[in-house]
């Protein structure tokens, strides 16, 4: 068995996870340059790698919402319209333009809501109806939406929600049509306790954080048939993010009562089969990583620290 568990591993070139760990990331410490300018809760961070920008969505009373930097970690602006309790964010380029979508799990009038703006912070788009939780019944209400991800299609999945009455991963057209809808609040195949995160690997898989089921669940893109889960990894503490390294080899996920992001090997095509963790980075106590995004150029990874009130950035070696 060991013999050919070895063999696998060999096959994908994953370090050997009995070996001592070699360090695959390390922190950047002059990132951001200015680390005044959180004056909030960081709760998430999303990367244009096109334009080497970082936004981070932060919360509390008269702080601005969203703070914009470069990835050198300069600050560059801030906006505060119409955004509440930003939850999760996501960057969005097209051929033509760029945009920043942003979950609102805020109990006040913009709240319950997926807001897509303008790289300056120009409202563009609401999905959801403000103000409003919504009902598992109707697609477009939500109640707490956790995190969205944009294929360039135009194509939406959001993850709904963070704690509300919704448990379910829902794919939307890029006109905002329903295309389909699965999830209820259960522990059974995809059903779901807190679906919290949510990617896209190469092959047209959806991955979420399920996050108080303490596993990750897998769905085909297309027709958002179930296809796997990841528990083997998580009985410590659930995934409360799922971002791709830039080559597609690692899945990152964030723990965030454990303050560790966990690296695992991400399968070829084919079966899910269960998780192999091939790397941690371990953070301070109380840092609580929420949140991260990774930079698909460089390969830079965000995170969005609620306990730290921070955003660090870690830098593949």
């Amino acid at each position: 068995y060991l013999f050919s568990y070895f063999q696998v591993l060999k096959a994908f070139d994953y370090p050997s996870p009995w070996k001592g760990q070699q360090q695959m990331y390390k922190l950047d410490i002059g990132w951001p340059k200015i680390p005044e300018y959180f004056t909030g809760q960081t709760f998430c961070v999303a990367v244009d790698s096109l334009h080497g920008l970082v936004y981070v969505g932060q919360r509390g009373d008269n702080v601005p919402k969203v703070l914009v930097f470069s990835e050198e970690g300069y600050f560059l602006y801030s906006w505060n319209n119409t955004v509440e309790m930003p939850h999760g964010i996501f960057v969005l380029n097209t051929e033509t333009d760029s945009s920043v979508w942003i979950t609102d799990v805020g109990t006040g009038k913009y709240g319950h809501t997926v807001k897509q703006y303008s790289p300056s912070g120009k409202l563009l788009q609401i999905l959801g109806t403000p103000g409003n939780a919504g009902s598992s019944l109707i697609p477009l209400q939500f109640d707490q939406p956790a995190e969205i991800f944009v294929e360039e299609s135009g194509d939406i999945y959001v993850v709904d929600g963070d704690g509300g009455m919704n448990n379910r991963l829902l794919k939307l057209s890029n006109d905002y049509k329903e295309i389909w809808l699965t999830g209820t609040n259960g522990t059974g195949i995809g059903q779901f306790q807190i679906p919290h995160s949510v990617t896209m690997d190469a092959f047209g898989r959806v991955w979420v954080a399920d996050r108080d089921n303490k596993r990750i669940q897998v769905f085909d893109k297309v027709t958002g048939e179930w296809l796997g889960s990841w528990s083997g990894c998580f009985s410590e503490d659930g995934p409360y993010s799922v971002r791709f390294t830039a080559n597609y080899k690692y899945l990152i996920v964030a723990q965030l009562n454990i303050n560790r992001l966990a690296i695992l090997a991400a399968p070829p095509v084919g079966s899910i089969g269960d998780c192999v963790m091939v790397n941690t980075v371990q953070l301070a106590d109380e840092t609580k990583p929420h949140l991260v995004d990774v930079d698909m150029k460089s390969g830079a990874v965000y995170v969005a620290e609620i306990g730290a009130q921070q955003v660090q950035k870690y830098i593949p070696l």
